[in-house]
């Protein structure tokens, strides 16, 4: 799993801020090979986390199969901003 820049105190201490570097990172979007498909995996994720724990008193046993889709846009999204960095270093 790549690092992420948002740290989970960060999160839950300045949601704002959490969000806009979270928009920040999604103005990429548009870059990618398949976009819409991206994001409607998350989106079909988010909601699946947010029924499995409505309620829950328990750990959700298949949170982490969930992530997989956020962890996978991360990753594209990553590579973007890796290959201006190289692009602009070279």
């Amino acid at each position: 799993m790549m690092p992420w820049k948002i740290a989970r105190a960060e999160a839950l201490t300045d949601p704002h801020a959490a969000r806009m570097k979270v928009l920040e990172k999604l103005q990429r979007l548009p870059e990618l090979d398949d976009a819409e498909a991206e994001v409607v995996r998350v989106l079909l994720d988010a909601i699946l986390m947010v029924e499995a724990y409505r309620g829950a008193r328990h750990q959700i046993t298949f949170l982490p199969e969930m992530t997989q889709s956020v962890d996978h846009l991360l990753r594209e999204l990553e590579i973007l901003d890796r290959a201006d960095q190289l692009a602009a270093a070279g």
